[in-house]
C-alpha cells in the first residue's frame, strides 16, 4: 500500500500504471485516498457526499480501462449517478435521488475510475466561488482564508488538497478554468458538444455548459477527454472528432504559434498586478520557446457581451432552473427553497420577454463570428484567467444592504427593481471573471495554466483560448509549457 507521500507523487495516469503493473491494488489506492479525505476534508469542505462504501465495492472488482483503480470525485451538478442524491447546492432538492447514470458517468465507469464521492458546488453553479448556504464554503488548500473558485470549487479543492489526482468539473462561464487557476491546477474547457450531457439533457445554459475535469497534469486531462468524449443520439451539437487521440498530441511540436495577449479588462476595471505579472511571465516564456507573441489591440470582447448578452441568457436559465425545481416540488419554489440571489436572478429572468432571450442568443452567434475573425490573425489568445488572485471567502457575497434590498424585492416580486440590484452583483462577479465567459458563448476550447504563486502562497493562472475544435493545439502547447515551467511538483500542504 502506498503511503500518502508516495500517493501524492503520482498523477492519475501514473497511479493507473501502478495498478496495471500490480505494484498496488485499486483497494489500496482507495484506502489512501479515503484516509486523506478524512484528514483534510474538514478543513477544505470539498466532499459533501461521500461514497466510500460503494467505492470499496467498485475497487474490489479491479475493473479495466485507462484509469483503472484510480480514486475519483464527481461534482454535484449536472452529472447524475444512479441511486445517489444530487443537490446542486440547493435546499429545494432534498430527497431527490438520481434514477440513472449520465452518459459521462457511464464513460467514467468504463474508464475504470473509482467514484468515491461528490463535491461541493454553489447553488445551480451560478457563482465563481463555492459558498452554498446548504453546505457551507469550500476553502482553498493553498490558503484556507481564500476561495478555491467556482463553480467546480469542491473539485478544485479536493485535487489541490491531494485527495484525488483528478475530478470532474463543468464550465458554463469559467467553472473549470476558475477553480483550476485558484488551485494551481490544469483546466481544459473542451469545445461545445465534445462530451455529451445526455441523457437527462441535451444542452445546459443554451449551449454554454460543457463537461470536463480539473487535473494536476496535462496528460491526465488529455486521457480523460479521450475516455469521456463522445456524443449520443439526440445531442444538439456534434463536433468533428479528432483523428487519433488527444494523448497522441502530447509532445508534438505545436509549431511557431501566433499568440496575442492582453491584460485589458473588458469592463474597463483594474486588474491585479499579480495577474498582469503572470501574463508577462507567460509571454516571455512563449517567446523563449519561439512563438510569435504580440499585444492584442483591441480585444474582440465588449462589456455589453457580459452585462447584457450573457446576463440575459443566464437569468433566463435561472428562471428555467426554478421551473425545473418546481416540477420536483410540485409547486412554485419560494425563497425558502433557494438562496436570495438565485431567486432574484430568476425574477430578473421573468422580466425579460421571449424575444429578449432570443435576441441575446443571436448576439452570442455574432460574438462567435467576431472572435473567429480575430483568430484569422492569431492562433491563440492569452489573457489572465481571472482579474485578481483568489478572493477571500465571502468577498463577493452580498453586503447587508444588498441582502436586505434583495429580500424586499423577492418578497414582493418587484421585477422593476431587480434589474438594478442584480446589475450591481453582476458587476462584482464579472469584475472578477471578465474573460472566461466568452469561450462559453462562442463554444471555443480554452485552458488555464498554473503560472505563478503570490506572496500569500496563492496560485495565479493564465488562460489560452483557441478556435472551435482545436483542443489538440492547446494540448500541444500545454505539454510544451509543462516541460518548460513544470507546476506538478508544487503541492499545497495542509
Amino acid at each position: 500500500m502506498l503511503n500518502y507521500t508516495e500517493y501524492r507523487q503520482y498523477d492519475a495516469t501514473g497511479l493507473a500504471e501502478l495498478v496495471q503493473k500490480k505494484e498496488v491494488t485499486a483497494s489500496e489506492l482507495l484506502e489512501t485516498a479515503i484516509q486523506r479525505a478524512e484528514a483534510v476534508n474538514p478543513k477544505v469542505n470539498a466532499i459533501i457526499y461521500p461514497l466510500f462504501d460503494s467505492a470499496r465495492t467498485t475497487a474490489a472488482l479491479e475493473g479495466a480501462g485507462p484509469f483503472a483503480g484510480v480514486p475519483f470525485l464527481v461534482k454535484d451538478l449536472g452529472l447524475e449517478i444512479k441511486n445517489t442524491p444530487i443537490r446542486t447546492g440547493c435546499r429545494g432538492y432534498e430527497g431527490y435521488i438520481s434514477k440513472q447514470d449520465s452518459y459521462a458517468i457511464q464513460k467514467i465507469r468504463e474508464a475504470g475510475l473509482v467514484i468515491m464521492g461528490k463535491t461541493n458546488t454553489p447553488e445551480f453553479g451560478l457563482t465563481p466561488y463555492t459558498e452554498p448556504e446548504l453546505f457551507g464554503p469550500s476553502r482553498n488548500p493553498w490558503n484556507l482564508e481564500h476561495s478555491p473558485g467556482g463553480s467546480s470549487g469542491g473539485s478544485g479543492a479536493a485535487v489541490a488538497a491531494g485527495i484525488v489526482p483528478m475530478a470532474t468539473a463543468s464550465d458554463g462561464g469559467g467553472s473549470i478554468r476558475i477553480p483550476a487557476s485558484c488551485c494551481g491546477l490544469f483546466g481544459l474547457k473542451p469545445t461545445r458538444g465534445r462530451i455529451s450531457l445526455g441523457p437527462t439533457c441535451g444542452e445546459m445554459w443554451s449551449g454554454a455548459v460543457v463537461e470536463g475535469c480539473v487535473s494536476r497534469s496535462v496528460r491526465d486531462s488529455a486521457a480523460y477527454l479521450d475516455a469521456i468524449g463522445g456524443t449520443q443520439p439526440g445531442d444538439p451539437y456534434l463536433t468533428t472528432p479528432l483523428e487519433g487521440t488527444y494523448v497522441s498530441q502530447l509532445g508534438q511540436n505545436p509549431g511557431k504559434l501566433r499568440i496575442a495577449f492582453s491584460t485589458v479588462h473588458p469592463l474597463g476595471l483594474a486588474v491585479d498586478q499579480a495577474c498582469k505579472d503572470a501574463v508577462a511571465k507567460m509571454a516571455k516564456q512563449l517567446s523563449d520557446l519561439g512563438h510569435e507573441v504580440s499585444e492584442a489591440t483591441p480585444l474582440p470582447y465588449f462589456k455589453e457581451d457580459l452585462l447584457e448578452r450573457f446576463l440575459v441568457v443566464v437569468s433566463g436559465e435561472a428562471e428555467g432552473e426554478l421551473q425545473q425545481l418546481g416540477k420536483f416540488l410540485k409547486r412554485r419554489p419560494t425563497t425558502t427553497d433557494v438562496e436570495t440571489n438565485t431567486y432574484a436572478l430568476a425574477l430578473l429572468g421573468r422580466t425579460f420577454k421571449a424575444g429578449d432571450f432570443a435576441q441575446a442568443k443571436k448576439e452570442w452567434n455574432e460574438i462567435a463570428q467576431r472572435v473567429a475573425r480575430f483568430h484569422q490573425q492569431y492562433d491563440l489568445l492569452l489573457t489572465p484567467t481571472l482579474a485578481s488572485r483568489p478572493i477571500k471567502i465571502g468577498a463577493l457575497q452580498n453586503s447587508p444592504a444588498e441582502q436586505t434590498l434583495l429580500k424586499f424585492v423577492n418578497a414582493f416580486n418587484l421585477g422593476f427593481m431587480v434589474k438594478a440590484s442584480i446589475g450591481q452583483l453582476a458587476d462584482k462577479a464579472f469584475g472578477y471573471i471578465p474573460w472566461t465567459p466568452f469561450a462559453n458563448m462562442t463554444g471555443q476550447p480554452s485552458m488555464t495554466i498554473p503560472t505563478l504563486w503570490t506572496e500569500e502562497n496563492l496560485p495565479v493562472g493564465t488562460m489560452f483560448t483557441a478556435m472551435q475544435g482545436r483542443e489538440d493545439l492547446l494540448l500541444r502547447l500545454a505539454t510544451q509549457l509543462e516541460g518548460a515551467m513544470p507546476w506538478g511538483g508544487r503541492m499545497a500542504e495542509l
